[in-house]
């Protein structure tokens, strides 16, 4: 426990590192978000539809540009991100927004210590249980977090993705599919700006199709669909190619890139 301690403790400076770098780039897009484009994209937006009077949890939030588009859309929210450099700006954002979200700021397995309150909507998405050295309390939280017939919804790169090792521009297969032992990175830059002299430092875990849905089916949730698609709405991975609709895909179709979860409380 002492240990995973300290990995969550070096993510979470990393990430604080990373809220400036990544509210400055072009990929988040700042100052047109502020002027009212939303920050979602087309899997959660099509699986969740109209959320309008109904309140959502936001896990792993970042600082909350996707907890403030749903807010934007008439849900009552709450984000939850380990980085308090993420929650500050977050809380920013969401009064000079004149938005009602609330933010709390704690690693997101102890969400129940924080939050006690039940939610229409559990949401979490892109980059998120990689973070996680195991995913049975998250299941469990999710499900204490769910109101009954309330709906978890994930949107998350294939864990094929996370097999590889993309430091040196190119992907290479380094990683088990379904690896328990911690995998450390040190890596100069971060994703959303490749030119950035920030120093990432990492730990992270890999986590099978198979782990996800039993997480979340022990927990009590029933499984609507498990979907995996070529296309990634995020271009932040090496060689991709621009789809027609402004999605990115590997030229071949090797693998999926994203799968989405949608899960009820019965």
């Amino acid at each position: 426990m002492e240990l995973e301690k300290n990995y969550f403790e070096t993510n979470r400076a990393t990430w604080n590192q990373k809220v400036r770098v990544h509210a400055e780039s072009d990929m988040y897009d700042m100052e047109a978000f502020k002027k009212g484009k939303s920050s979602l994209m087309s899997y959660e937006l099509e699986a969740l539809g109209n959320v309008s009077g109904k309140s959502m949890l936001h896990l792993q939030c970042h600082f909350g540009q996707d907890t403030l588009s749903w807010s934007r859309m008439g849900a009552s929210c709450v984000g939850v991100d380990l980085s308090d450099e993420g929650i500050k700006l977050a809380q920013t954002l969401n009064t000079e927004l004149g938005l009602d979200a609330k933010f709390v700021c704690c690693n997101v397995l102890d969400t129940s210590k924080h939050i006690t309150e039940q939610f229409d909507i559990v949401f979490t998405s892109y980059g998120v249980i990689g973070w996680l050295p195991e995913l049975k309390p998250w299941g469990r939280m999710i499900a204490e977090r769910l109101k009954k017939g309330g709906t978890f919804f994930m949107a998350e790169f294939h864990p094929i993705v996370w097999m590889f090792d993309y430091i040196n521009g190119k992907p290479n297969m380094k990683y088990g599919y379904m690896q328990d032992e911690v995998i450390f990175e040190e890596y100069e830059g971060t994703y959303a700006n490749q030119d950035s002299k920030i120093i990432s430092k990492e730990y992270g875990w890999n986590h099978g199709l198979s782990e996800v849905i039993n997480a979340l089916t022990q927990a009590g949730l029933h499984i609507e669909h498990l979907n995996e698609y070529h296309e990634s709405p995020y271009n932040v991975l090496p060689n991709l190619v621009e789809t027609k609709n402004g999605m990115f895909k590997i030229a071949a179709n090797l693998y999926p890139l994203i799968f989405t979860i949608k899960a009820t409380k019965p």
